[in-house]
């Protein structure tokens, strides 16, 4: 059994090779696995398309990287495994050794991945993610507009891993350690963006670009965001509403408030049975505030008993059992009127609320964001080219609120 376990050890040694392309074909198809299910939850695994990421991985990440990272470097410095085999003291000694690994990493990183990796990645998912309607030059107009981002975001994951890499790693260990690395971003920011469907372009594939950095910077951002206290140069309403539920209510509530110079700063809106129920915090300049007071009181929003007093819910109408979710959230520097864009956009969408939360909240540059977090529901299942309208829809809302972040994510109703 030891002398097994002894040859089984040897092999990514006496093959390595071989040993670099399975174990880059076994990432790159699990890596899109990963998508498939965690982030874009597809019931059905599209194997077509896993099989040819794998091939991807298998040929490229696997064959092509190898001949460039051991063959070819081998050759141009000739003392590269040597050095990796060094002691960290005597690697610190060997002045020559450094200066091979820093030629090693530039070539890597500023020759082969801007001129060979990244145009053939952005063509192999392209040929992958719209088979009927590819379009290479397309695709290849996009790299040249995303290189200088692309490279960036490439360079802050890619020049640390690699500076272990062609340091530490004897030579038949490279492939294997880039696979690794690059199953662990993989399995980070798919964990942080399952059910992303306002992204499902950017993270096919899962490589270091500059749209999946900006995608990982956002989730990041979760985690150093704090409270923010309210501002003593507003006043504070708080409101509170409970009436018959119907798509639109939270729309004309925002709307009423953003009119009359009101700002929502938290907020709690939910559907208990067929009542809608809201609860709000409005902030307001105090010279404001009294004719916001009336405006809540209007003919329009009486079925919803509005109350000035603290916290506001609201509900929309559904009889039916909700066959499809969107969860939304959206983060941006705190205006006005934010709450009350997106939900005209659900609105008109036809989307029943089931659950949005708003809050203001203090950013990493120190400034004021608005956060709003909305679970909206549908009595009917989508299809891909409704669910597409929708979040195209919904997408505009980056631009035209200065979003940092949207997420779209799909959830379906079990059986």
């Amino acid at each position: 059994m030891s002398g097994a376990w002894s040859r089984l050890r040897t092999v990514p040694m006496r093959y390595p090779f071989a040993f670099g392309m399975s174990i880059s074909t076994f990432k790159t198809s699990a890596s899109d696995l990963l998508v498939q299910k965690v982030v874009e939850q597809k019931e059905v695994v599209d194997w077509k398309r896993n099989a040819a990421f794998a091939a991807f991985g298998c040929f490229y990440l696997g064959g092509v990287q190898y001949m460039i990272y051991v063959p070819l470097f081998s050759r141009i410095f000739p003392n590269a495994a040597s050095f990796a085999a060094k002691g960290l003291r005597d690697k610190f000694k060997d002045i020559k050794g450094m200066g091979a690994v820093a030629g090693q990493v530039f070539l890597d990183q500023c020759v082969h991945h801007p001129l060979m990796y990244f145009p053939v990645f952005y063509i192999t998912k392209e040929l992958v993610m719209n088979d009927k309607d590819a379009d290479i030059m397309r695709v290849l107009r996009t790299y040249k507009d995303n290189m200088k981002e692309d490279m960036l975001a490439l360079w802050k994951i890619w020049v640390p891993s690699t500076i272990l890499n062609f340091a530490f790693m004897p030579m038949w260990a490279r492939i294997p350690w880039v696979a690794c690395t690059s199953l662990v971003w993989t399995c980070i920011l798919s964990s942080m963006r399952g059910g992303d469907v306002a992204h499902k372009e950017e993270l096919a594939g899962l490589a270091v670009t500059g749209a999946t950095l900006k995608i990982m910077k956002e989730g990041l951002g979760e985690l150093f965001a704090k409270p923010v206290e309210l501002d003593p140069k507003l006043s504070h309403i708080s409101v509170s509403a409970a009436g018959p539920d119907r798509i639109g209510w939270v729309a004309l509530v925002a709307e009423t408030v953003a009119k009359e110079g009101g700002s929502v700063t938290h907020s709690k809106m939910l559907r208990m049975g067929h009542e809608f129920t809201i609860i709000m915090h409005v902030s307001v300049p105090p010279e404001k505030q009294r004719k916001l007071l009336a405006a809540l009181r209007s003919k329009e929003l009486k079925p919803l008993n509005i109350r000035t007093s603290s916290l506001t819910r609201r509900q929309t109408r559904m009889d039916t059992t909700p066959a499809m979710a969107l969860h939304i959230h959206c983060v941006g520097k705190d205006r006005p009127g934010m709450l009350a864009t997106l939900a005209e956009k659900l609105s008109k969408a036809g989307m029943s609320v089931e659950d949005i939360s708003t809050e203001q909240r203090m950013g990493i540059g120190g400034g004021r964001d608005f956060v709003i977090n909305a679970v909206c529901v549908t009595k009917t299942v989508l299809d891909d080219e409704e669910l597409a309208t929708v979040v195209k829809e919904l997408a505009t809302l980056e631009e035209q609120l200065g979003l940092d972040v949207l997420d779209i994510r799909v959830h379906m109703e079990k059986p």
